[in-house]
């Protein structure tokens, strides 16, 4: 018999006392808004399935929000636990591995044949490595490979962006062939090796230059001016920062070498 499911039995005095049973459950607060975050994959590959784009994009920005919402509900509450941290794993598969592949799919990936049979397999497959190697990685190498929720947030707005104008009119091979491309390329960034900068360092408590208030509100308007093209930009700026400061670093440690030659 597993010891937590028994009442110990402890020896006082020379009596036999019983201890009651240790207190089961789930902390409601952080494992509610994960449950938020799953319901919004599921709603994004229904809302695919039926040809509306525009709200499984949508859909997958909501998990998103709540992907990051629970975690600091969990820190801020102080409920966090090993349920909860494989539940949302769970979650985030769904959200930010299979509704990302599957709505791309629906939107025009089939009309590939095999080739987007695979685009979309290699997507997801990464994403579930991605995130099985989070959560057997240490807190300072999380951030090695690009994160599933920077990769869907990539797929939705190129999907949001490429379905506007199109109503019910399939795209054009050009145009699936290129969302096939994207999504195979971020499916490998997941995996890779690169370094990305972890939104976990900033605190929000710290004095920041009056610039960069400034900045936020700039970038603000400009996303209220047309939401999924900014947003499209400014993921794929963050996934190509990847690869960008390899490249950079590996050239400056070149240059300290040839110099020091």
């Amino acid at each position: 018999m597993d010891v937590s499911d028994q009442a110990d039995d402890e020896q006082v005095n020379g009596e036999t006392e019983k201890v009651s049973p240790r207190r089961r459950g789930i902390y409601l607060a952080p494992n509610l808004i994960t449950t938020g975050a799953l319901f919004a994959g599921f709603y994004a590959i229904v809302a695919g399935m039926n040809g509306n784009f525009v709200a499984a994009a949508l859909a997958i920005y909501v998990a998103m929000l709540l992907d990051t919402l629970d975690g600091r509900v969990a820190r801020w509450t102080r409920t966090e636990s090993r349920f909860g941290a494989e539940y949302d794993s769970l979650s985030d598969m769904v959200a930010f591995g299979v509704a990302p592949a599957l709505v791309a799919f629906s939107w025009g990936l089939d009309t590939l044949g095999k080739v987007g049979w695979f685009c979309t397999f290699v997507y997801m497959a990464c994403a579930a490595l991605r995130l099985a190697r989070f959560n057997t990685q240490s807190e300072l190498a999380s951030f090695t490979g690009l994160a599933s929720p920077s990769a869907a947030a990539i797929i939705a707005s190129a999907v949001w962006v490429s379905s506007e104008g199109m109503e019910n009119a399939e795209p054009s091979f050009l145009a699936a062939l290129l969302i096939g491309i994207l999504t195979l390329l971020v499916g490998l960034l997941m995996v890779s090796s690169f370094r990305y900068f972890s939104p976990k360092g900033i605190d929000l408590k710290d004095r920041v230059p009056f610039i960069t208030l400034v900045f936020i509100a700039l970038v603000l308007a400009i996303m209220v001016a047309d939401p999924p093209r900014v947003l499209l930009v400014l993921s794929l700026l963050y996934a190509a920062s990847g690869p960008v400061t390899f490249l950079w670093r590996r050239r400056r440690r070149a240059v300290r070498q040839g110099g020091g030659a």
